[in-house]
């Protein structure tokens, strides 16, 4: 092997190296960084509206049904006693008169006094009464993540709290969680 055979040798293996080397850093370049750094991490919360049926029972107080609307017995009760009372007073046919008179007084009289009672006549009755009612909650949907990649600050919101790092695949953060194994 003569001299410059050998001087060629050095100098093309001298070159592959060198090239193999900017070949390793070159494809490190183009594929970038393998994690972003987390610089910060807070929950965030939203407010939940949740509308919930509350009933209890109430006593309610009302009048009590009628059994007789137009007050009959009350009618014929009154006009029997005031036709009675009426018959004790005068004689002839004052008497027939005075009684007729006694017993229309007595009526009317006994139509309101079984008014009046059946309007005092109450009962009471448990009644169940509902509303519906708004519960707020505050419920996690997420977490707040300040990052760093290639030395620029990004912010995003993950479904899972993250660690110090978080996964790059072609220059963009993985946002799926990752997968624990069993």
């Amino acid at each position: 092997m003569n001299k410059s055979m050998a001087q060629g040798l050095l100098v093309g293996a001298i070159a592959a190296v060198v090239a193999g080397a900017g070949a390793v850093t070159g494809d490190k370049a183009i594929k970038g960084p393998a994690h972003a750094d987390v610089v910060a991490v807070s929950e965030a919360y939203q407010t939940v509206d949740t509308p919930q049926e509350r009933c209890e029972n109430v006593l309610v107080t009302r009048q009590a049904p009628v059994q007789d609307e137009h007050r009959i017995a009350g009618t014929v009760l009154g006009g029997l006693a005031g036709g009675a009372l009426g018959r004790q007073v005068g004689g002839g046919s004052g008497r027939d008169i005075a009684t007729v008179a006694g017993a229309a007084a007595g009526g009317y009289a006994g139509n309101q006094v079984q008014k009046s009672l059946q309007q005092r006549d109450r009962v009471t009755v448990t009644e169940r009464r509902c509303r519906t009612v708004v519960q707020k909650s505050r419920q996690l949907v997420g977490y707040d993540v300040t990052y760093e990649l290639k030395g620029q600050q990004h912010r995003v919101r993950t479904g899972f709290r993250p660690g110090a790092t978080l996964p790059v695949k072609d220059g963009a953060v993985v946002l799926e969680a990752p997968v624990r194994a069993s």
